[in-house]
């Protein structure tokens, strides 16, 4: 099952195994994606020079790294940047941050509420992918939210561009996938790139999938 896949350690395996057996009974949901975006005002070079794909926070699950690391920079690559090493001279810098936290309820009897409750996990240590998300068994309204962003930087440290790619989804979605999920949420935040004429400014788009299988 998909969220069992992210977790380390035989008592963790044990009770998410219960949650992802109850996640196949039900419709599964899966969001548009919420992507809000800023561009710097050091954006002449953007699109133009190489860049390496850093990530600030330890992530110790190698095989989430690995996906918004190809996720990420298969789209840039497709922007006309060249993924470099982070020690190349001159290089722009992309810092990568993602994780998945549990969405709470609004009430016992109302719907689930936009804003993240509960513990806060990342897909580095495994935690809030299966844990605190079993919201009464409910699998075809919201359960999890995940979440990348990206902040490339020039050569000086300047920021030149920001985005967020938010999507919530249920347990037992197909975007619960570690791969699936880096691929909508990278492709979705660089669609468009860098925004529209209000992202000086700071934009937000809803980008619905199937945008982004066209």
């Amino acid at each position: 099952m998909p969220g069992s896949r992210f977790l380390n350690g035989k008592t963790l395996a044990t009770v998410l195994l219960g949650l992802s057996l109850s996640a196949c009974v039900g419709t599964a949901y899966s969001g548009p994606v919420e992507v809000t975006r800023f561009v710097g005002e050091a954006n002449m070079s953007i699109g133009q020079d190489p860049i390496a794909i850093t990530f600030p926070e330890e992530m110790s699950n190698v095989r989430a790294k690995d996906a918004f690391y190809d996720a990420v920079a298969a789209e840039l690559v497709g922007l006309g940047y060249t993924i470099a090493e982070q020690s190349q001279l001159g290089a722009q810098t992309a810092r990568v941050t993602t994780k998945r936290s549990p969405l709470a309820p609004a009430s016992s009897r109302g719907p689930v509420s936009v804003g993240v409750g509960g513990s806060t996990g990342s897909y580095g240590s495994g935690l809030g992918v299966g844990i605190g998300i079993d919201l009464g068994g409910n699998t075809s309204r919201p359960n999890a939210l995940s979440e990348l962003s990206v902040r490339i930087s020039d050569a000086s440290g300047n920021s030149v561009w920001e985005g967020r790619a938010q999507q919530a989804i249920s347990i037992n979605s197909p975007y619960a996938d570690v791969e699936a999920s880096a691929g909508a949420l990278a492709a979705a935040l660089f669609k468009g790139f860098p925004g529209g004429e209000d992202a000086i400014r700071g934009e937000t788009v809803s980008i619905e999938l199937d945008e982004l299988q066209e």
